[in-house]
């Protein structure tokens, strides 16, 4: 299988599936119980859109929506979905999307790939890391399947 070197093969709406490690990665990084419980309840779903070179990540539920949109390599600002205003920045690496977020002289990493037709997002700050399992929601949204011949 080629390495992906575009975004387009995380075009789509994507549907949690599994969650690893979850409470105790929310202890980690300082969410209360009553808090960690009502998410710990919730199904996200996530939709990646691009329109030119601007990426949307959305991620929608019943207890938190959240919005970003940004340029590859560009920091921009952002306020996570626990309220706090953070830097970010996005890169494509190895066919992997990686966002790197940086506050208060912390810093947290998500990595989004793909597996097997499954997103996989590997959430990491300091020891702590949550992984969490998408399936690919059926919709013509959705980039092609064939990313063999996808460039930049």
């Amino acid at each position: 299988m080629a390495s992906i070197t575009t975004t387009d093969a995380f075009l789509c709406t994507w549907k949690l599936s599994d969650s690893e490690n979850f409470d105790d990665y929310m202890k980690s990084i300082g969410v209360l119980f009553a808090t960690r419980q009502a998410a710990s309840m919730m199904n996200p779903t996530t939709i990646i859109k691009k329109n030119g070179n601007i990426i949307t990540l959305k991620t929608q539920s019943t207890f938190k929506n959240t919005e970003i949109s940004f340029k590859l390599g560009v920091e921009f600002d952002e306020t996570t979905a626990d309220d706090n205003k953070i830097k970010s920045i996005v890169t494509l690496d190895g066919g992997k999307l990686v966002h790197l977020q940086k506050w208060d002289g912390q810093e947290r990493t998500l990595v989004w790939e793909l597996s097997d037709g499954k997103l996989i997002l590997i959430l990491t700050q300091g020891t702590e890391v949550h992984i969490c399992t998408y399936e690919k929601e059926v919709s013509p949204a959705c980039a092609v399947a064939d990313h063999s011949s996808a460039t930049v």
